[in-house]
């Protein structure tokens, strides 16, 4: 239920990536701000049952995003005491927390969120590790090498694979500013997959997505996006910055994405589990 001015002023502040925090507390303050339907985060509990664990981050405004997005808002509009019902009105970009990437976040007139098939979206789910180089590189990249020592260990990847890029790099948000790891011209460095990794993965193999535990499936530095275009323009998905993926085997579990569907949408936040 939204008035014809909340939904002038969110698409406003969507076309200005610079309006403040401020603004936008004010706009939502005002009823100005669109409540977006989104799957909640919680904080992930213990996984005491061994059986499922949340790889996903808890939406806050204190949770990174890539530099020039807004960072995610919530404001009380309807309150237990007046009414019955408590609500929030909700601002952020698509691609904010632990969110999925549709085919068409990189390529025109690819599949939009809502056209991911819902089977493509429980898989089985493959964790490859780079956290060893990573923690000495923030440039590192996941490459062929790295997926067949994999196989060398596990065997061949399974039919519809998911695949995750475990770099530890979650561990850097402890420290103010080391999530971003921006350099002197802004601009960020974090581990990703190599481009002819996600070639070979999504020509040689035959994988539903990709995944990593950072911002972005290419290394946070690259100005290319080959990852991003070869995952994308073949029509698999990716999901970006998962959480506690050294909780998991590194083969052998399902992942199950809660993925958004909104019509024509590029991506959203998700909650994603793993069943072990």
């Amino acid at each position: 239920m939204c008035s014809p001015r909340i939904v002038r002023a969110a698409h406003e502040a969507a076309d200005n990536p610079r309006l403040s925090r401020r603004a936008w507390l004010g706009a939502a303050s005002a009823g100005a701000l669109a409540a977006v339907s989104a799957i909640g985060s919680v904080q992930a509990a213990p996984n005491i049952s061994g059986r499922v664990v949340d790889l996903t981050h808890v939406l806050t405004p204190e949770l990174p995003v890539w530099p020039g997005n807004p960072p995610f808002i919530s404001v009380p509009v309807a309150w237990h005491d007046h009414g019955g019902f408590g609500q929030n009105a909700l601002a952020f970009w698509e691609h904010t927390g632990t969110h999925i990437d549709a085919p068409l976040h990189r390529m025109r007139d690819a599949a939009a969120v809502d056209r991911i098939p819902a089977d493509d979206l429980v898989a089985p789910l493959v964790v490859v590790d780079i956290e060893s180089k990573a923690s000495t590189d923030p440039d590192a990249v996941l490459t062929i090498s790295d997926i067949e020592e994999w196989e060398s260990r596990h065997g061949r990847l399974p039919d519809r694979a998911f695949i995750a890029m475990h770099s530890g790099w979650e561990h850097r948000l402890a420290t103010p500013g080391a999530f971003l790891n921006l350099d002197a011209e802004g601009r960020p460095h974090a581990p990703g997959f190599d481009t002819a990794a996600a070639e070979f993965l999504v020509t040689e193999r035959s994988i539903v997505g990709a995944g990593v535990d950072t911002l972005s499936l290419d290394p946070g530095a690259s100005r290319e996006f080959g990852a991003h275009t070869a995952f994308l323009g073949a029509g698999r998905y990716g999901v970006e910055m998962l959480a506690n993926l050294a909780r998991v085997p590194v083969s052998g579990a399902t992942v199950v994405i809660g993925a958004p569907k909104h019509a024509g949408g590029t991506g959203g936040p998700c909650r994603v589990l793993a069943l072990t």
